[in-house]
Protein backbone atom coordinates (compact mmCIF):
# COMPACT_ATOMS: atom_id res chain seq x y z
CA UNK A 1 0.00 0.00 0.00
CA UNK A 2 1.53 3.45 -1.07
CA UNK A 3 1.58 6.56 1.28
CA UNK A 4 0.14 9.12 0.18
CA UNK A 5 0.02 12.76 1.44
CA UNK A 6 -1.76 15.79 -0.50
CA UNK A 7 -0.47 19.31 0.41
CA UNK A 8 -2.44 21.78 -0.54
CA UNK A 9 -3.89 25.05 0.59
CA UNK A 10 -7.87 26.39 0.99
CA UNK A 11 -8.41 28.73 -2.02
CA UNK A 12 -6.41 27.02 -4.50
CA UNK A 13 -8.79 26.35 -7.27
CA UNK A 14 -6.55 23.31 -8.38
CA UNK A 15 -6.24 21.84 -4.94
CA UNK A 16 -9.88 22.38 -4.90
CA UNK A 17 -10.31 20.27 -8.16
CA UNK A 18 -7.93 17.41 -7.10
CA UNK A 19 -10.39 17.19 -3.33
CA UNK A 20 -13.60 17.53 -4.88
CA UNK A 21 -12.42 14.51 -7.16
CA UNK A 22 -11.35 13.27 -3.82
CA UNK A 23 -14.60 13.24 -1.79
CA UNK A 24 -16.99 10.14 -1.90
CA UNK A 25 -13.61 8.16 -2.68
CA UNK A 26 -12.11 5.43 0.17
CA UNK A 27 -8.78 6.63 -0.84
CA UNK A 28 -6.66 6.22 2.43
CA UNK A 29 -4.83 10.04 1.58
CA UNK A 30 -3.40 12.43 4.62
CA UNK A 31 -4.19 15.76 4.18
CA UNK A 32 -1.56 18.58 5.04
CA UNK A 33 -2.56 22.06 4.64
CA UNK A 34 0.54 24.24 4.13
CA UNK A 35 -0.64 27.86 5.03
CA UNK A 36 -1.79 26.04 8.61
CA UNK A 37 1.03 23.81 9.18
CA UNK A 38 4.48 25.30 9.39
CA UNK A 39 6.10 21.54 9.15
CA UNK A 40 4.01 20.34 5.87
CA UNK A 41 5.38 23.48 4.20
CA UNK A 42 8.80 22.95 5.44
CA UNK A 43 8.60 19.70 4.35
CA UNK A 44 7.24 20.23 0.94
CA UNK A 45 9.85 22.95 -0.27
CA UNK A 46 12.90 20.19 1.41
CA UNK A 47 11.72 17.49 -0.63
CA UNK A 48 9.70 18.63 -3.44
CA UNK A 49 11.77 22.05 -3.97
CA UNK A 50 9.35 24.54 -4.10
CA UNK A 51 5.83 25.62 -2.64
CA UNK A 52 3.49 24.59 -5.47
CA UNK A 53 0.08 22.90 -4.68
CA UNK A 54 -1.31 20.54 -5.14
CA UNK A 55 1.15 18.09 -4.13
CA UNK A 56 0.74 14.66 -4.25
CA UNK A 57 2.86 12.76 -1.64
CA UNK A 58 3.53 8.90 -2.95
CA UNK A 59 5.54 6.92 -0.54
CA UNK A 60 7.58 10.95 -0.33
CA UNK A 61 7.63 11.00 -4.38
CA UNK A 62 6.23 14.24 -5.06
CA UNK A 63 3.24 14.46 -7.88
CA UNK A 64 2.41 18.14 -9.41
CA UNK A 65 -0.40 19.26 -11.47
CA UNK A 66 -4.37 18.37 -10.17
CA UNK A 67 -4.76 16.48 -13.42
CA UNK A 68 -1.70 14.46 -13.16
CA UNK A 69 -2.66 13.93 -9.91
CA UNK A 70 -6.02 12.46 -10.38
CA UNK A 71 -4.99 10.79 -13.29
CA UNK A 72 -2.57 8.69 -11.38
CA UNK A 73 -5.00 8.47 -8.37
CA UNK A 74 -7.44 6.96 -10.93
CA UNK A 75 -4.93 4.64 -12.30
CA UNK A 76 -3.59 3.56 -8.91
CA UNK A 77 -6.53 3.46 -6.42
Amino acid sequence: MKKLVLYYFEGCPFCNKVRKFLEGKSINITYKNIHTDDEAYNTLIKIGGKSQVPCLFINDNPLYESEAIITWLKNNS
